[in-house]
């Protein structure tokens, strides 16, 4: 669930992700077979390279192997459990959620674009990007408040600049 928190990437991709999708020399994540059908790469965040290293192996070529070492296909029940303690709703998708979670908390930094965000989330357009990327009520005051300011800059009289005659200062 970390892992899709700190790169957004899609439940099947997390299913999929083996070792040796995982580029630490140059810090990138290959995403094999993902929705859109190219293999994508997105970058490897100091928060994910820190999961994955602390992240027990054991000797599958998947990162988070199913029971049998295999492809995992599933996690309800690990889900479920979560979010029942939580007091989550029953129609509650964790990755997915967190997927969300991940576009929204970008989106509302304001210090991510839309483009680089539909490309970390390896979308192919813009208007799904916009669905996920939900702003926070805070990030949309601080972009209202950015306009007020802007418009009352205009608004303020200017000084008139004052001529100076350099042939009188001499």
């Amino acid at each position: 669930m970390k892992m899709a928190l700190f790169t957004g990437m899609r439940r099947g991709e997390i299913f999929k992700l083996k070792w040796a999708d995982i580029d630490e020399i140059n810090g990138f994540i290959k995403i094999r077979d993902p929705k859109g059908g190219i293999d994508q790469k997105i970058p490897l965040n100091d928060a994910a390279r820190d999961l994955l290293k602390e992240h027990p192996s054991t000797g599958s070529e998947y990162v988070f192997p199913g029971r049998s070492g295999g492809q995992r296909v599933d996690i309800h029940h690990e889900v479920n459990r979560i979010r029942d303690n939580a007091g989550l709703p029953k129609d509650f998708r964790a990755l997915h959620g967190l997927r969300h979670v991940f576009a929204s908390m970008l989106a509302s930094s304001g210090q991510v674009d839309l483009y680089t965000l539909q490309r970390l989330l390896t979308h192919k357009s813009p208007s799904m990007t916009m669905r996920y990327a939900h702003l926070r009520d805070q990030a949309l005051k601080d972009a209202s408040s950015v306009a007020a300011d802007i418009v009352n800059e205009a608004m303020r009289p200017k000084k008139k600049a004052e001529v100076v005659n350099l042939e009188a200062r001499r």
